[in-house]
């Protein structure tokens, strides 16, 4: 038929069998796209992971067990894990109630020990939920949130393909090297349960102190769901609590459905009168809530969720040990056992002078107590304490550089001494100009504080028990800047860049810890010790890493015996010489008995108040300022403030411990201070000038090596009276601590057997096992290791 094409149904078939071959060509190309662009991003974020054997670190093996002096616990040491950080008590999966693990996985991970680190059923939600546009929740393991929060914290829970690919990844190896057992431990030792105040409480060692007061083998079952529906939300704690019983109502149900409890359990549970910190909850008879206030959000924290004693000293200890060892040694290799310097009556006496100590509104403070014959750290806060409440982080002890204002005169004035200036040698308190291009008029010219300037001329020993700034300057500008600096590098304060006459006047920033050390020279005649917190460290099967015994030489002399006293005996006449009303600063720093030698120490603002101070036993350090630095009210100085902590953390310490006075060294002779009125009895230290040492060397050169002399010995026909090391039997030398330094009356002829070694070296004190010590002291009457030692 004419018109007709028979043909055309077949070849629209033909274009439409095209079409489809084409479309499909195209998807399978796509999907190859895809597959190839998911392999290309899989494989590069596949040679970027974290490595998952970081979570060896929370096993319990891996942690470093801190002690003190005594052998007495201090803490653990537990390592942040990514940017998350980790209970400071970590706790075994048999230290926790089961009640505790089986409401965690009714509530997180129902198919927990099923899965190999990615449920199937949770991926299939999330997929179905983004086709139908709903918000993506839910569908995480527990192994993916231990890596999610750990592993890869520091995505900080960012949604991305990258993290969520990383995270299976992860996920998949931890399964492989883990235990289910060891996850779900880990797991409860990270999780973050909120918001304790100054502490954030992460771990449910600190969740279960937290909220109720309990360790975590203790929690029922009640307690049990109250924390498990805390994970995802921890701040429900806070507005309401009645929104939260419906969600342990839920939990409940499901624990009984997964048949983890009985229903005669569940109902008992429901009926418990819960009462979490700081909410006061009443009950019907059903187990319903009628009302609920929180009466004191403070308790959600407690002394004893920081587990650790002297925090402030934990880090000091923790940085010298990643520094030292290196941080896979320190909390990996099955962790270490590492025994301090701490002293805790020492750290008792700090923590009480600084809850009781006055200062000013707005400041907070710093305190330091020190061995001045090993460098060795005895006590250390780093903030303001009050009451039991844990303090902030920031430890101004040993991390806040801060100017030291006049409490650097005393080394100024020192290193003048060894040059050969003497102490009643006369300066004038008259104005003085120096040039100095940095300046805004050109001149340098220095006041007195607070006008106190006298216009007259007087010794040097006056000029530092007034605290006067013009004849200090004038002695800077004599001795010279590369003289006084040089001696600062020695204390290991050295100038900051560009400091000019001004360091004279403490423009000088540095920290307590290292002040104390610096001021150690004047007790211990003459010679530096690096601070020091450590005494051994050994591994978990006792290898000995560490013993500071075997640090031979470490200490290095910066002043002769001579001139360390000489020095010692200007801040000594600087607390005793004038009180509060005839111009000293430093009278409140005095201790009934005892002879103390300190200064205080106030900068410009003022925005710094110190006092740093020695007895014979101890060498301490007082800072106080604002926490982010600025001024203080313009009449506030150092010698209202900060001599009565010093004071206030001193005296307990020597409370028992025999009176003694500091060792006089060979060559010193006293005169007759001028002056009359308040300096009447004073007597001045000067060196004899016939005095030589055994080298016949001048007393201002340091010896290659310290030497014993002997000082100022009774004789009498029936022998000669020594002073010994009761430690050695030997003769005492400048490196013995007067503690241990007892007099004996002996032949002449025996003489040669006592005497100390040809190449002396600073004694410390014994290096024991703690437990050892400890054992010992209560059969011999020993402390910390030396035997009878005077107890405080």
């Amino acid at each position: 038929m004419p018109g007709v094409r028979p043909e055309a149904p077949m070849t629209g078939r033909v274009l439409t069998g095209r079409f489809f071959k084409l479309l499909f060509s195209l998807l399978l190309a796509l999907v190859f796209v895809a597959l190839g662009v998911g392999v290309t991003y899989g494989l590069r974020w596949s040679r970027n992971l974290p490595d998952y054997r970081a979570l060896d670190s929370l096993t319990l093996g891996a942690v470093t067990q801190v002690y003190a002096r005594d052998g007495s616990p201090l803490g653990t040491l537990v390592p942040k894990i990514g940017e998350t950080n980790v209970s400071r008590t970590l706790v075994s999966l048999d230290e926790i109630s089961p009640f505790m693990t089986a409401a965690l996985i009714s509530n997180e991970d129902r198919h927990f020990f099923e899965h190999y680190g990615l449920d199937p059923n949770g991926i299939a939600r999330q997929f179905r939920r983004l086709s139908q546009n709903e918000n993506v929740q839910g569908g995480s393991t527990l192994t993916n949130q231990l890596v999610k929060n750990t592993l890869l914290s520091g995505y900080q829970s960012a949604r991305t393909a990258e993290r969520k690919v990383k995270e299976w990844l992860l996920s998949v190896q931890v399964e492989r090297s883990f235990t289910k057992e060891e996850i779900l431990q880990d797991y409860l030792n990270i999780i973050y349960w909120g918001d304790g105040g100054p502490v954030e409480l992460y771990g449910i060692y600190s969740a279960s102190q937290a909220y109720f007061g309990k360790t975590p083998k203790q929690l029922d079952l009640a307690e049990s769901l109250y924390l498990t529906t805390l994970i995802p939300g921890p701040g429900l704690y806070y507005p309401h609590y009645q929104r939260q019983r419906p969600l342990m109502k839920v939990l409940l149900d499901r624990m009984v459905e997964d048949k983890w409890v009985t229903r005669a359990q569940a109902d008992a549970a429901w009926a418990e009168k819960l009462q979490p910190r700081g909410w006061k909850v009443t009950y019907d008879a059903s187990g319903n809530v009628k009302a609920a206030k929180l009466v004191d959000r403070s308790q959600t924290y407690l002394k004893a969720v920081t587990t650790s004693r002297a925090p402030h000293f934990m880090q000091q200890v923790q940085q010298e040990l990643v520094t030292r060892f290196g941080r896979e040694k320190v909390y990996g290799s099955g962790g270490l056992r590492v025994y301090t310097t701490l002293d805790p009556q020492a750290q008792n006496a700090v923590e009480a002078a600084s809850r009781k100590a006055n200062i000013p509104s707005g400041t907070t403070l710093a305190a330091v107590v020190s061995d001045p014959y090993t460098g060795e750290v005895l006590g250390m806060v780093g903030q303001k304490l009050v009451g039991n409440a844990p303090p902030a982080d920031w430890n101004n002890a040993a991390q806040g550089q801060r100017q030291i204002g006049s409490s650097i005169k005393p080394l100024l004035y020192t290193t003048a001494l060894s040059t050969g200036i003497k102490q009643l040698d006369l300066y004038e308190d008259t104005p003085i100009s120096f040039p100095c291009p940095s300046c805004p008029t050109g001149r340098y010219e220095p006041k007195d504080f607070e006008g106190e300037q006298t216009n007259r001329s007087m010794t040097l020993r006056e000029a530092l028990d007034r605290s006067l700034n013009l004849p200090t300057v004038r002695l800077a500008d004599k001795i010279g800047l590369p003289t006084f600096f040089g001696k600062l590098n020695e204390l290991n304060i050295p100038p900051n860049d560009g400091t000019g006459l001004a360091a004279a006047l403490g423009a000088v920033e540095t920290t307590p810890v290292k002040m104390a050390a610096a001021y150690a020279p004047f007790a211990n005649g003459g010679l530096y010790h690096a601070p020091r917190y450590i005494t051994r460290v050994t591994t978990a099967r006792g290898e000995l890493l560490y013993d500071s015994a075997s640090e031979v030489g470490k200490a290095h002399r910066v002043w002769t015996p001579q001139v360390a006293y000489l020095g010692l005996d200007m801040i000594k006449g600087v607390v005793d010489d004038l009180g509060t009303r005839q111009g000293g600063f430093s009278e409140p720093a005095r201790i009934a008995g005892w002879p103390v030698g300190g200064k205080t120490g106030t900068s410009t603002g003022p925005k710094d108040l110190w006092f740093v101070g020695v007895n014979p036993y101890y060498v301490g350090a007082v800072w106080i300022g604002r926490q982010k630095g600025g001024s203080m009210a313009y009449n506030i100085y150092s010698g209202v403030w900060a001599p009565p902590i010093w004071h206030d953390m001193m005296a307990p310490l020597l409370q028992n411990k025999a009176v003694r006075d500091f060792a006089q060294p060979a060559g010193i002779q006293y005169v007759q201070h001028p002056d009359s009125g308040p300096y009447t009895k004073v007597k001045v230290a000067l060196v004899d000038p016939a005095y030589r040492d055994t080298a016949n060397a001048p007393i201002d050169v340091v010896p290659t090596a310290p030497q014993y002399r002997e000082v100022g010995l009774p004789s009498t026909n029936d022998g000669v009276v020594v002073t010994l090391d009761r430690l050695t039997l030997k003769m005492a030398t400048e490196f013995t601590p007067p503690d241990r330094v007892i007099q004996r009356r002996i032949s002449p002829t025996e003489l040669p057997a006592f005497a100390p070694d040809p190449n002396p070296q600073p004694l410390t004190e014994q290096k024991a096992d703690p437990a050892a010590v400890k054992q010992q002291a209560a059969g011999n009457g020993t402390t910390d290791g030396v035997p009878n030692a005077p107890k405080n």
